[in-house]
Formats: C-alpha cells, sequence, structure tokens
C-alpha cells in the first residue's frame, strides 16, 4: 500500500472542494470494503483518500418524503434489507442487497457505493433501474438529480464529474400495485461476484421490464413492448420468444472466468421466467390485498 493523505471533511462542501482540487488523485471512503482491498493491492493509489463518514447530511439515513424513500449515501446494505419501508415498497432491492457480499461486508457496504464502482456485475444495479432510482450528486454548481439509467454510464464509469459525489438515491413510491423481483447467478454459493443479475418488474397494467447485469459493459434496462411477458394467463413457456428479444444487449465478455458467454444467454432466459412470474405473483398479491 502506498502512501497517501488523509482527509477528513465535515462538510459536504469541504468534500468537493477537495475532490474539485485533486480530481482523479483522490479517492472516497464511506464503507471503504472496495477501497481498501484495491489500496492493499495497488489497484489504485491515490494522492489522498477522503472520508466521508463525519459529515453530518451524508449519515445513515432512509428517510419518506415527497413521494420518493431517499436513502444517504453512507447507509449500509444492512440497514437497508432491514428497513421496513423499503421490504414493503421495494422487495426485490432488498434480495439484492441480502446477497452483496458477506454479512460483514453487508454491515460496510454502502449502495452508493455499489453503484459508483461501475460495476457490471453491482448487485443493486439491476433493481435500482426497474424501480427508476435517482442518484442525487452534488458538486461546485449545486446539486443535479441524475436517473439511474443516465449515472451508470459502463466498466468503472459513472455520470460523475470532476468535484462532485453522491449524497442520496432516492426511489419514487409506487402509487399503485407493481410487482419486482431480483435473482443472480453465482458459481457457488456464499460470496461470489455474480454470473447474472437480473431484476424484472410488473404493474398494474401488465407492462413488464427487466434489468440485467453482468453479461456487458453495465447493467441494462429493456422494456417488454409485447405486453406478453407481464401477461398472468400466458404460460411461462410461450413467453420464451419474448424473453430473448428483451436480452438483445447482452454481450457477456469471452475473456470472463465466471462462466461462458454461451451458458449466460442461456441462463439469462431461465432467471428471466423466474423473476417474471415471482414478479407477477407478488403484483397479483398486491391487487388481491
Amino acid at each position: 500500500m502506498n502512501r497517501f493523505q488523509y482527509a477528513r471533511p465535515e462538510t459536504v462542501g469541504e468534500a468537493v472542494a477537495l475532490l474539485e482540487e485533486h480530481g482523479d488523485d483522490a479517492r472516497l471512503l464511506a464503507g471503504g470494503t472496495d477501497l481498501v482491498i484495491e489500496l492493499r493491492n495497488r489497484w489504485v493509489e491515490p494522492k489522498v483518500v477522503i472520508d466521508l463518514k463525519r459529515i453530518p447530511d451524508l449519515a445513515p439515513a432512509i428517510v419518506e418524503r415527497d413521494g420518493f424513500l431517499s436513502i444517504s449515501a453512507s447507509t449500509v446494505m444492512t440497514d437497508i434489507a432491514e428497513d421496513e419501508r423499503v421490504q414493503r415498497y421495494f422487495p426485490a432491492l432488498v434480495e439484492s442487497a441480502v446477497v452483496v457480499g458477506s454479512v460483514q461486508i453487508r454491515a460496510r457496504a454502502t449502495m452508493a457505493g455499489n453503484i459508483c464502482n461501475g460495476s457490471p456485475a453491482a448487485d443493486t444495479a439491476p433493481p435500482l433501474l426497474v424501480y427508476d432510482a435517482v442518484v442525487v450528486v452534488a458538486g461546485s454548481d449545486g446539486e443535479r438529480r441524475v436517473p439511474i439509467d443516465d449515472f451508470i454510464v459502463g466498466p468503472g464509469k459513472t455520470a460523475l464529474q470532476r468535484g462532485e459525489l453522491v449524497t442520496a438515491i432516492e426511489l419514487p413510491i409506487p402509487e399503485r400495485p407493481y410487482g419486482a423481483a431480483y435473482t443472480r447467478l453465482t458459481r457457488r454459493r456464499g460470496t461470489d461476484l455474480a454470473s447474472i443479475t437480473l431484476c424484472a418488474g410488473v404493474d398494474a397494467d401488465g407492462q413488464a421490464r427487466i434489468a440485467y447485469g453482468s453479461v456487458g459493459p453495465r447493467a441494462f434496462l429493456v422494456e417488454d413492448e409485447s405486453g406478453i411477458l407481464g401477461d398472468s394467463t400466458i404460460p411461462s413457456e410461450d413467453k420464451i420468444d419474448s424473453l430473448d428479444q428483451i436480452f438483445y444487449r447482452a454481450s457477456p465478455s469471452l475473456k470472463s472466468l465466471r462462466a461462458s458467454p454461451d451458458y449466460r444467454l442461456a441462463m439469462l432466459r431461465v432467471l428471466g421466467a423466474r423473476a417474471l412470474e415471482t414478479a407477477i405473483g407478488r403484483l397479483t398479491k398486491e391487487l388481491v390485498s
């Protein structure tokens, strides 16, 4: 591990100023579950590490206001998964949070860090896409809100500009019944990066959308224009062609050691059918309750 300066700002403004000053030579520390490993292995060699944990505006919090559930940048996966409102409104997000790393990792890892890493295999990215999450970003020019589909750009890349950091992630609370489910494929049980991440959502009109990751440069969201996938009267085996059309953006890497491209493409169809069935079941339960 190389030497670096350590800064512990007490306001968002101070953190932004440090990021403006140091640019790519700075790294942010919130949960640190990825950063510590990167520092130890010398994958990154920043000149300054900016610790955000003393900033009151970024303190762990899940707040419901103005039709949104706002999750602050330092809120860890364990707290997200255990929050009653997240469980009620966004069950697929809970399903993704509880499989991030190990129990110990989830007690430190933040959802903001999960998406800011820009990993194609980020577990929370597909449900955040399905739920139309918005990323709240602070910078020297003030605050801006970026739809999650615009925030995630590619491997290791986000829409964050120099001097910007994420302060919160907002999820619009569904005004009508909505069913969603998350699933993933890994090589083994336990701690492992996923070969496929996938979330399916179905609204009260039967409109389905699927987000999938780890099979391309980023997680993708695709809506079903046929109306077939969200139709509870159509058997799963009759949805195969429509599912295949949803996965047109999948381009698994030939170099990945976790699974072959052919296997991933075949399993996308299987996971998609499973997640859709669960999502439709949850929607039906909401409609009759």
